[in-house]
């Protein structure tokens, strides 16, 4: 699966500057692995499902160096302060200084929980990250975002803090479950409305081959993506311009994670949050109805949900979450919004009633 060969992009930050190496076992890349520890020590943090199928990998790479591991239950709950809690106490209890490097070894949660772990152990520490879902493969696991949750709103808790190195092996996401697979592909849909639209069309095209994760089409949407995430990083390293784009279809989901319990995967929130926003975008004016269909008709290719849960999203309830999330600026909610594939804008002048009524639409969102 994945590309024939590793192919490397590099985040460009200067001094802080890394790699992702993309392809079938990157994982076995042990010369990029080694070159970004800088210690002796790696404390491998990994969760109940993916370290059986990885770890013993991940350690025959590290031979020879002192490596401990954090395993954490598997899930959105588990992002939480008592996990990054346990992780300090594993660095403490291991006696671990300010030249280890941390390894996280999963999914969103893993990757968000380690990074922030890694910046604030000793005020700052190194990390890798290693994904193994779509989603952190394409989105996550690059531009150096990291937090925990808080029982009042997602990642409310965090730091931006770079990793030394990023290894997206496609090879992991045949172990994938196909409901995972589905989600992450929300986050390359996100990268074809506000980017991208050939990378939307090539979706369109291409839904069966890559849900029967051919080699190529896998390749190629795990490749563009982590393009695009890399040049936008590169520009807007700490979200005060471009980078905000990222959160198209984001204050709507968050929303729909904390409401449904975080029953429904990131992807699958993100995936009905960005038709909130294209219809919002169409209310505003800005987007033309037939342009939001495309977006609905694309997410409901991928078997994602495009209806809300009944009575679990009351307009209230949404509107009292999304006024807490971490974009609001000086009591004003910022939402990215679309003016057509490829072309996104940020915005905090939403008329509320508008917004109301993108809240109310259910099955009628992106209908007309």
């Amino acid at each position: 699966m994945g590309l024939s060969v590793l192919e490397r992009l590099t985040v460009d930050l200067g001094e802080r500057s890394y790699p992702i190496v993309i392809g079938a076992d990157a994982l076995a890349d042990a010369a990029s692995i080694r070159a970004a520890i800088r210690g002796r020590q790696v404390m491998i943090v990994s969760n109940e499902t993916v370290a059986p199928l990885y770890l013993s990998a991940l350690r025959a790479v590290l031979d020879g160096l002192t490596v401990d591991t954090c395993i954490i239950p598997d899930g959105e709950s588990f992002k939480t302060l008592a996990s990054y809690e346990a992780i300090m106490d594993a660095l403490m209890a291991h006696g671990h200084n300010r030249t280890t490097t941390l390894v996280a070894l999963g999914g969103g949660v893993i990757g968000d929980l380690t990074g922030f772990a890694a910046a604030t152990y000793q005020r700052g520490v190194d990390f890798i990250q290693i994904p193994t879902t779509l989603l952190a493969l394409v989105d996550s696991s690059v531009g150096g975002k990291t937090a925990v949750n808080h029982p009042r709103g997602k990642n409310m808790i965090g730091a931006f803090h770079q990793p030394r190195l990023v290894i997206a092996d496609t090879e992991v996401l045949r172990t994938l479950p196909e409901r995972e697979l589905r989600a992450g592909v929300a986050e390359v849909i996100k990268y074809g409305v506000i980017r991208d639209a050939e990378l939307f069309e090539y979706l369109r095209r291409e839904c069966s081959a890559i849900m029967r994760r051919d080699s190529v089409a896998i390749g190629h949407i795990v490749a563009r993506s982590c393009e695009i995430k890399a040049q936008v990083v590169a520009a807007d390293e700490r979200e005060s311009g471009e980078r905000a784009h990222l959160n198209f279809g984001h204050t709507f989901g968050h929303a729909v994670e904390v409401l449904t319990d975080f029953e429904w995967l990131h992807g699958e929130a993100v995936g009905l949050g960005m038709l909130m926003a294209a219809d919002l975008s169409w209310r505003m004016g800005w987007l033309d109805i037939a342009v939001a269909r495309r977006i609905r008709d694309l997410v409901e290719s991928f078997q994602l949900p495009v209806i809300p849960p009944s009575n679990r999203l009351a307009p209230e309830d949404m509107l009292a979450i999304m006024g807490h999330d971490k974009k609001v600026m000086d009591g004003r909610l910022r939402l990215v919004l679309s003016r057509g594939l490829g072309h996104a804008v940020v915005t905090d002048s939403v008329p509320i009633d508008l917004l109301r009524k993108t809240l109310v639409a259910g099955e009628g969102l992106c209908r007309g």
